[in-house]
């Protein structure tokens, strides 16, 4: 019996706030990179977001049939507030990641009432802007350890039989301070430091899984790992992805958001 051919897994980044849905010219290349993506993607019967704007003490999926819009980002124009992105949710396969969890030992509950924050509607509004594919979203655990995320994304990883896109929502770069300082040289080489890091870590196909994984466990080791990323939440995306895979991905995007050099990977 032949293996069923398996879903993408994708870590992409999401950009700053609704700015990728204002015309901001800091995201041109972003946004062109996740219209060119999705359009070579096979369309998936639903799409499960690991976004960094979740964070529970327990892993937690959203539950409802139609889940509402959170803006959860502040100081913008009125037409952020207004951003419409009707993506049902799907209350069955919320279900079956609970098992698929609870099976592997890791303690989630379902939240019905919680509804998708921008790391999901903004990319998912420019990569599936129809809205017609289910989505359900899963959050980080606010310990942000890396482990456990490797874990989550393992206890999922089936889910990929299913034609299902697993996306981890969160940025290669993101410390805020940075993003909006004017750039100089020192700064860009830490920039470029821990990108030419990460690229090599996730897309070396010549290191073994062992050694890729411990490298993603000590990431904060990576040159410039706390200045690019003060706070890890938008790396455990990653994590998850990678936790999906257990195998080398491709670098699918190496451009310039909101003034950084930034990375994205498909597996």
């Amino acid at each position: 019996m032949m293996k069923p051919v398996q879903s993408p897994v994708l870590f992409i980044p999401h950009g700053g706030g609704p700015l990728p849905l204002l015309a901001d010219k800091a995201h041109e290349e972003m946004v062109a990179f996740l219209k060119a993506i999705s359009r070579k993607l096979v369309r998936p019967s639903a799409i499960v977001v690991i976004s960094a704007h979740w964070q529970e003490t327990t892993v937690t999926i959203t539950g409802a049939e139609k889940p509402p819009l959170l803006y959860d980002y502040s100081g913008f124009p009125d037409k952020a507030y207004e951003i419409e992105y009707a993506a049902k949710g799907s209350p069955q396969l919320a279900a079956k990641m609970a098992a698929l969890l609870t099976s592997s030992g890791i303690d989630v509950r379902l939240d019905n009432q919680r509804g998708f924050d921008h790391g999901v509607f903004v990319p998912l509004k420019i990569m599936f802007p129809a809205a017609q594919i289910p989505c359900v979203q899963i959050s980080l655990l606010n310990e942000l350890d890396p482990q456990k995320h490797i874990d989550i994304g393992k206890a999922l990883s089936s889910l990929r039989d299913d034609n299902i896109l697993i996306l981890g929502s969160g940025f290669s770069f993101h410390n805020m301070a940075a993003f909006f300082h004017p750039g100089n040289a020192e700064a860009d080489e830490k920039n470029l430091a821990f990108e030419h890091w990460l690229r090599d870590v996730c897309t070396n196909d010549k290191i073994t899984e062992s050694q890729r994984k411990q490298d993603l466990l000590s990431w904060s080791n990576a040159p410039f790992a706390r200045y690019c990323h003060p706070s890890e939440e938008h790396l455990m995306p990653l994590h998850v992805c990678y936790g999906c895979t257990n195998t080398p991905a491709k670098l699918a995007f190496a451009g310039n958001v909101l003034g950084k050099t930034t990375s994205a990977f498909i597996w």
